[in-house]
């Protein structure tokens, strides 16, 4: 028996293609289950499932009343039957052959946690659409992501995967998902992983389509929050470690801009660390652009996404700090 978990709040625009993509699986139904973790939707996702349901008895949908994704996780894995468990997102569309090749390397790696590559797509194609996609699945845009850069040709030893697939028995024995940690739970769950002296990794033939955000105002709030739970991450398990370095680079870029240019005022020379920054950056963006840009894209929303990308990941960040600042100080009191 294999189980996956969808956590789901108001995905009635995806949700639809990912139960299909589910349905269409080369796995024999009678082998699976699919526990569709709702935080009671204000959508219609709730009745899109619920039909499915009546369906095809393999798909429950589950009730999760503290409506964030880690808690979504440990629900569905405290009620899940299978000896393996696939973390999934509603965003999502499934390879036929997943199941199949998540037990295949499983049984020959021996390792615990096993996932494929993210294919960034939109629902909707346009050149600024098609434009965040080349961003998100660039090394300047996302860092070195292998899931999203690196397309995998042999089993590839990584520090987190996307839409993994685990050994039920790793959770017994390394605990859930940390519930505190509303983002970044699944890497740091991976982190733990690791630390343990488990092994994850990136297999081959394993593609999943994954529905990204695409308008500058959806991208730049999602990266806000990511930036922001970067730090609150750090925060919560007291550890640097639970994250890598690339988490941190755009907050590292905001902090090179801003702290030279209150430094200027005092003494106004330190403003030209913070320009060769901004000039470098700049210089940089505008030739990777150049490189990506196609008869899908336009120059202009090539620069802009990694304009919004990065800024709002690093302001997160910077909004984070403040936010564990005034956190202690609350303790304090």
């Amino acid at each position: 028996m294999i189980s996956l978990i969808i956590p789901v709040y108001n995905e009635e625009k995806y949700i639809e293609k990912c139960i299909n993509s589910i349905i269409d699986i080369n796995f024999p139904a009678l082998n699976m289950e699919a526990l569709f973790i709702d935080g009671m939707s204000t959508d219609k996702s709730r009745d899109i499932i619920l039909e499915y349901a009546n369906k095809y008895p393999f798909i429950k949908l589950i009730d999760n009343h503290k409506r964030v994704t880690p808690a979504a996780l440990n629900i569905g894995i405290e009620n899940s039957m299978g000896k393996y468990i696939v973390i999934i997102s509603a965003h999502s569309i499934l390879p036929e052959d997943a199941i199949i090749n998540f037990l295949k390397f499983h049984e020959e790696l021996q390792c615990d946690a096993v996932g494929g590559n993210c294919i960034t797509k939109v629902l909707h194609e346009n050149p600024k659409s098609c434009s965040i996609i080349k961003v998100l699945s660039n090394k300047f845009g996302v860092g070195n992501s292998s899931f999203r850069t690196k397309k995998a040709y042999k089993p590839i030893l990584v520090d987190t995967v996307p839409f993994g697939c685990y050994r039920k028995d790793v959770f017994y024995r390394i605990g859930l998902f940390d519930e505190r940690l509303i983002r970044n739970q699944d890497i740091e769950f991976s982190r733990r992983i690791i630390n343990s002296g488990g092994e994850i990794y990136l297999i081959p033939n394993t593609e999943f389509i994954y529905y990204a955000r695409e308008n500058y105002k959806d991208l730049a709030k999602n990266n806000l929050k990511n930036g922001l739970w970067n730090i609150l991450t750090v925060h919560y398990t007291n550890t640097f470690k639970s994250l890598s370095l690339r988490h941190f680079i755009p907050f590292i870029f905001i902090l090179s801009l801003i702290v030279p240019s209150i430094l200027s005022l005092i003494m106004f020379k330190f403003i030209y660390p913070s320009l060769l920054s901004f000039l470098a950056y700049n210089l940089l963006i505008f030739a990777v652009s150049l490189k990506l840009n196609d008869n899908t894209t336009k120059f202009v929303y090539l620069v802009w996404a990694f304009y919004t990308l990065h800024f709002s990941y690093g302001f997160g960040s910077l909004i984070g700090i403040f936010k564990v600042m005034a956190l202690k100080f609350k303790y304090k009191k």
